[in-house]
């Protein structure tokens, strides 16, 4: 939800040459984590965010700190941003590249799972700013591949996924090691707990910002569950996507979401898939053509669907049943915005129908999982018809 066009990221305090870069991708207006944020942070404050996931928070730390930091020398970064999983080192990486090259300074992920010797390279040419997970940033440390002490400027970002993950004494060992006159932000969906003492030990004097959000509820929403066979289940995902101009379907794995696409194109259906392993371009083309409407269907795994801001979303497809009620929620919140109407269509095969009731009590939605092939008539409008009066009949 972006804030009305008064409020502009010039007024925030933003320079020129950053805001044109935001106008040339479309952001024209700050979303409320930013407009409350940037300016603490561009005075130099340690700032405290409670804002979930796609809040728009990426910017609202990384704009102020690519404005304000000095420029590095080789192997002595001046800012770090410390994330969670490899594939938000990617995105954030991606989302704040433009900017630095606005401003001449370079951003670089490093995280484990990718070629060591290539990031230490890229570090001896001197890079500005380090979007690191913990476990990488310490062994590059360790191996003298990179020091800390120019570090003016810290980010620890999803600090409450960290302390899930169990990555908080690695962020602890990393902030330790940083100069103590640092500035410090730190973005949380919580602030209880773990995620508190952390704040209490390495920020000073926090000024503290919270986005309030409206709690998604499955009430917005039409639900549907539908019990597929395996072989033909991308056909039934092909029959439902031809249905509507916009569908998102979830996959709980990058292989399956390449699959997928793959599979929705061989039946006839435009789509792409959108993950942490495909080039940035690719992925905003795929944005693109998504949001145009040249493709009707988009395929994205959790971590990649956090990028995604596209409204008018007909259809979620649960392709692979979520993890969790939480993760049903927040796929399914991709439709039904600013008071609209939206369908949500989880798939199951045999062995999962255990999992999909249990979800059910969890969201409170109570629904007959019908088995439907891929030539049934109803998946053309799933929405219209009525699964309850379908069982009683």
């Amino acid at each position: 939800m972006a804030l009305s066009d008064s409020s502009s990221f010039t007024d925030l305090g933003l320079r020129r040459e950053i805001v044109e870069v935001l106008v040339r991708r479309g952001i024209h207006s700050p979303f409320p984590v930013q407009e409350l944020t940037i300016p603490d942070a561009l005075a130099g404050r340690d700032v405290c965010g409670k804002a979930k996931t796609g809040s728009g928070k990426t910017l609202a730390f990384g704009l102020p700190v690519l404005q304000c930091m000095r420029r590095a020398r080789p192997k002595l970064p001046t800012g770090l941003v410390l994330v969670p999983t490899r594939e938000l080192a990617s995105q954030v990486r991606d989302e704040l590249a433009p900017a630095g090259q606005a401003v001449d300074r370079k951003v670089l992920a490093v995280y484990g799972g990718a070629p060591i010797e290539k990031q230490i390279e890229r570090l001896r040419s001197g890079i500005d700013l380090v979007v690191a997970t913990p476990g990488r940033m310490i062994d590059l440390i360790e191996r003298e591949a990179i020091s800390v002490e120019g570090v003016a400027h810290v980010v620890v970002d999803e600090a409450d996924r960290m302390a899930d993950m169990g990555f908080l004494p690695q962020v602890e060992w990393v902030l330790r090691n940083v100069r103590s006159d640092r500035q410090t932000l730190l973005f949380s969906a919580t602030l209880d707990g773990v995620v508190n003492s952390l704040i209490r030990r390495y920020q000073h004097d926090p000024v503290m910002h919270e986005v309030v959000e409206p709690e998604i509820t499955a009430k917005e929403m039409t639900h549907r569950f539908v019990a597929v066979h395996k072989m033909d289940k991308a056909k039934v995902a092909a029959a439902i996507a031809r249905s509507a101009d916009r569908t998102i379907m979830f996959t709980s794995t990058k292989v399956m979401a390449d699959r997928l696409a793959r599979d929705l194109v061989q039946n006839g259906v435009k789509a792409a898939a959108i993950h942490g392993d495909l080039r940035q371009s690719s992925r905003e083309k795929s944005l693109r053509d998504f949001g145009n409407g040249r493709l009707r269907a988009l395929v994205a795994t959790d971590v990649a669907a956090r990028g995604i801001h596209v409204d008018d979303i007909d259809i979620v497809v649960h392709y692979d049943p979520p993890a969790d009620h939480k993760t049903y929620l927040h796929r399914a919140g991709r439709t039904a915005r600013a008071g609209g109407t939206g369908l949500v269509v989880t798939l199951s095969v045999w062995d999962e129908e255990l999992e999909i009731k249990r979800l059910q009590k969890r969201i409170d939605v109570v629904s007959p999982l019908t088995e439907m092939f891929s030539n049934d008539e109803r998946l053309a409008d799933l929405a219209g018809w009525d699964p309850a009066a379908a069982e009683t009949g």
